[in-house]
């Protein structure tokens, strides 16, 4: 979950809110302290929030929450003059796009790092790491409307953010930092999108990098935001950069986009809640007058229509889907240290299931054998369970119905590959990296249990697994033997499957070379994957 930086001089002057406020009271917002510095505080935020991912969204929040300043913030859209088209060959690539422009900025390094820092939030939290959703922001006194939204051979060319020669956007893919971490998103098309402006000049290669012309500098007032992407969660990400600028005193204009519609749009969206709701899942017997109190602590509009609350929904609030993310807002603004606590009126006697007392005993053995537990997502993809590891599609794997991201459609059959991702996204640490899960995995519709490890340090080799696999099973009383293994996640002739009384129970070995590339990886990666 992104972690966000709170500056007490910007959070102070955005707000109003000394620093020992904050520290004291934005725990009961529904958020983690991560550490508390001399000029800053860290602060980690749960997914479902985007709109808290920076200073001026937690500011507006805040304000909120401590009575400063309460009820739905209105935000003016005037219409601009500004207009930009779409290449029909583009609907084949990335089709879906939001813009805004956003005038009478002052921009200073605060600001500036908090649009960054908010930036790559969203494309981690609403993009799914750009796949879905990616966002760019651009001087706009450096380009000329109207603008374009076109499809280009790879072998056109321009100067990529941070660099000051210009190169094609094929090379770009290749050499750029940007290019190479994100070049997987448009491995499948034959040209590449591109935003210009009506000289030609670019503004973006979405979803990789903007062009440099466009930087934003403390000079900029003016804002164009172009916000690209596979579904319509475009315009929740728009919105959430418009409305957390306009904190700062910037004018949100519309932008034509193919003369058919305008963005973005930040009309409230009406709810209606039952107070027979609220007492049901809360417990909490509220008048409408407290009822309608906490709604405007959390920023939101309210009335009483009889038993019926009229709820209007802030356009940046991409979380609320269900009355219930309401009634969950109003026992926030009602004070989770207001709520009186109550001991059952039943008592039991309860006792481990054998399934937990086994998986303590698996947990205790690999801590003791220097691995970190970690847990992951059961919820994964086809692309990371079996492409990246090299591995055939297998059968009985379980979809999910209704999936919200690209990144979460199946449940997961086996524990590795979620291993390497978290090893993927931890590069910045320092090596040797041990670590297990003791989990579920779900194949024909039955859930099982496995343990899975993976180490990734330059000295990893196959004797050094094959000593934690004999370690956990000797701990266990479990007599084993090792056979020859075609398992394509490893490397051939190190490699062997796990064989209990005859059955195969897992496999270990040196993952190969293509799999720890496929994860970003550089370094030899050991692991092993064993039924419980």
């Amino acid at each position: 979950m992104p972690v966000i930086t709170l500056y007490y001089d910007d959070l102070e002057e955005l707000s109003g809110i000394d620093k020992e406020t904050v520290i004291q009271r934005i725990p009961m917002m529904g958020c983690d302290i991560e550490r508390i510095e001399e000029d800053h505080v860290d602060i980690e935020f749960f997914p479902n929030r985007p709109d808290l991912y920076s200073t001026e969204g937690v500011a507006r929040a805040l304000k909120g929450f401590l009575d400063i300043e309460t009820g739905i913030r209105e935000f003016k859209v005037t219409p601009s003059d500004i207009k930009i088209t779409k290449d029909a060959e583009i609907e084949k690539i990335r089709p879906y796009l939001a813009c805004a422009v956003v005038r009478g900025m002052r921009f200073n390094s605060r600001s500036i790092e908090s649009l960054m820092a908010l930036q790559e939030s969203l494309h981690w939290a609403v993009g799914r790491n750009r796949r879905k959703v990616s966002i760019g922001v651009h001087d706009l006194r450096m380009i000329k409307p109207p603008f374009k939204y076109v499809a280009k051979q790879p072998n056109f060319r321009f100067v990529p953010l941070d660099f000051t020669e210009p190169m094609t956007m094929r090379e770009i893919l290749e050499k750029h930092p940007k290019g190479i971490k994100f070049a997987h998103i448009l491995e499948k098309f034959d040209k590449y999108p591109l935003i210009i402006d009506s000289e030609n000049n670019v503004l973006s290669f979405p979803p990789i990098i903007n062009g440099e012309l466009t930087r934003v500098t403390e000079e900029t007032t003016d804002l164009f935001i172009e916000v690209t992407g596979l579904d319509p969660a475009v315009s929740t990400a728009l919105n959430i950069v418009a409305a957390a600028l306009a904190e700062r005193g910037g004018r949100i204009e519309s932008v034509a986009i193919d003369s058919t519609t305008r963005t973005p749009k930040l009309e409230p969206l009406p709810m209606k809640l039952k107070s027979s709701e609220i007492e049901e899942l809360l417990g909490l017997e509220l008048k409408n007058e407290e009822v309608i109190q906490c709604l405007e602590k959390m920023r939101y509009g309210a009335r009483a229509s009889g038993s019926t609350i009229e709820v209007s929904v802030p356009a940046y609030r991409a979380d609320i889907l269900h009355n219930w993310d309401l009634i969950e807002d109003i026992a926030i603004g009602y004070g989770f240290d207001k709520i009186k606590t109550e001991l059952p009126p039943t008592s039991t006697i309860g006792n481990a299931h054998p399934i937990s007392k086994i998986r303590e005993s698996i947990r205790e053995i690999m801590v003791g054998l220097g691995y970190f537990e970690v847990m992951p997502f059961t919820l994964t993809n086809e692309r990371i369970q079996f492409d990246t590891m090299r591995r055939e599609k297998a059968k009985g794997i379980t979809h999910i119905l209704y999936p919200i991201s690209e990144d979460h459609t199946i449940v997961r059959p086996t524990i590795l590959p979620n291993l390497l991702e978290i090893l993927s996204i931890n590069q910045h640490r320092e090596l040797p990296q041990r670590i297990f899960e003791v989990g579920e995995v779900v194949l024909d519709c039955k859930t099982g249990q496995r343990l899975g490890a993976v180490a990734i340090h330059p000295q990893a080799n196959f004797t050094e697994i094959q000593a934690v696999v004999d370690a956990v099973l000797r701990e266990r009383h479990i007599e084993y033997e090792v056979a020859e293994s075609d398992d394509p996640a490893f490397i051939e002739g190190r490699r062997a499957d796990i064989m209990i009384k005859g059955e195969g129970a897992g496999v270990l070995g040196e993952i190969h070379p293509e799999v720890i590339s496929n994860f970003g990886l550089e370094h030899p990666i050991i692991g092993f994957e064993l039924k419980l």
